[in-house]
């Protein structure tokens, strides 16, 4: 048997002057590091140019009130040809979209589903950036339901002397006073219908539905058609036949989910550690949300091609829980199923019936 053959004294000690030389220069390397970094990030001014034509649905938020480190509060962005809308503003929603390497500043508009606090509470940042980014002379458009211009005008006074320092600095051509902050654009829907088309041109309309997400009135749910590719928010809602309704054939549902099982894990725990107004909190949320099974119903009798989860209650941290959030899911709709995470990416090109799954970046 041979022996394997030594290493030269001389590249021994060639490696650790190499590694010694890194070391020691460590810092520059790592700043040239981050420049290419900075340039990968910065050196595109419009990152749907490269997008191909047709509907596009990012989770820049798949969580919940909850914290979870994969997952952000509520928000999706639905980029339509090259126009980019938002569908709640929930925490990080704003860091969430950069890091998705996404420009705040392409923002057209932000539609809200209701008023809760985990889908409006990263408003103010969002509406910071979309400014700052665009150096627009108009505020950002907000559709949501009634209630909107209190929620909406609490965010702008918050944000009132910020936006002066800003101005002050920065200058009115970086910081255009103009363009600070939301501008309203409240809908009722018609008691008939419980529906109504808030844009509705050629290539693309957005439609508003109400789902029932009570004690929370009103609140939303939306449909989105660019072309002919189609997509479904459902906003926070129990079971409902209003989602049933909009969703008939469309190409992706996305659909709140919550696991009744996993959360009564931390019902229990709260009350074994004395905590009963958070025991009392997580048994009073299974009456007004969906479980992945309903969801799943849904998809299924709707014809829906593909099903992805989000506002996942309660946090998912080990992988070995999705078969328990799921249960029988994947069996009662033959589609695709997949769990929301932030970053995920959905591609649904015009004039294809495909639904393409990736990440972004």
């Amino acid at each position: 048997m041979q022996r394997p053959a030594k290493v030269p004294l001389w590249i021994g000690a060639l490696l650790t002057l190499v590694a010694a030389l890194a070391w020691w220069q460590r810092g520059p390397i790592t700043v040239a590091l981050m420049a290419r970094q900075v340039t990968a990030m910065t050196a595109i001014a419009d990152p749907l140019a490269a997008l191909p034509d047709g509907l596009h649905v990012g989770l820049c938020g798949a969580g919940s009130p909850f914290p979870d480190e994969k997952r952000s509060g509520p928000c999706t962005a639905v980029v339509a040809g090259r126009r980019l809308f938002i569908f709640d503003s929930g925490s990080g929603a704003g860091r969430s979209i950069s890091r998705m390497r996404l420009n705040a500043g392409q923002i057209e508009a932000l539609f809200l589903t209701h008023y809760h606090s985990d889908h409006i509470d990263g408003l103010g940042e969002l509406m910071l950036q979309r400014w700052i980014q665009r150096t627009s002379q108009e505020s950002l458009p907000v559709h949501g339901p009634s209630g909107l211009e209190k929620v909406l005008q609490g965010f702008n006074d918050a944000y009132t002397l910020d936006k002066g320092y800003r101005t002050a600095h920065h200058g009115e051509a970086v910081a255009p006073s103009a363009g600070f902050g939301g501008a309203a654009r409240p809908f009722e829907l018609p008691a008939d219908t419980g529906r109504q088309v808030l844009i509705d041109e050629p290539d693309l309309q957005i439609v508003a539905f109400a789902v029932d997400h009570g004690p929370v009135h009103p609140a939303v749910g939306y449909r989105i058609r660019y072309k002919d590719r189609s997509v479904v928010i459902s906003g926070d809602t129990s079971k409902n036949a209003a989602v049933a309704r909009e969703s008939q054939g469309v190409d992706l549902l996305l659909h709140e989910a919550l696991s009744p099982q996993l959360l009564g894990l931390l019902e229990q725990g709260f009350r074994q550690a004395g905590r009963q107004n958070l025991a009392k909190i997580m048994h009073d949320v299974l009456n007004y949300h969906t479980t992945p099974e309903e969801a799943a119903e849904i998809a299924q009798a709707a014809g829906v091609k593909a099903l992805v989860f989000n506002h996942i209650v309660p946090p998912l941290p080990l992988s070995g829980l999705d078969p328990v959030f799921l249960q029988r899911a994947e069996q009662i709709y033959t589609g695709p199923v997949h769990i929301g995470l932030d970053g995920d990416w959905f591609t649904l090109p015009a004039g294809s019936k495909a639904v393409e799954m990736g990440r972004r970046p």
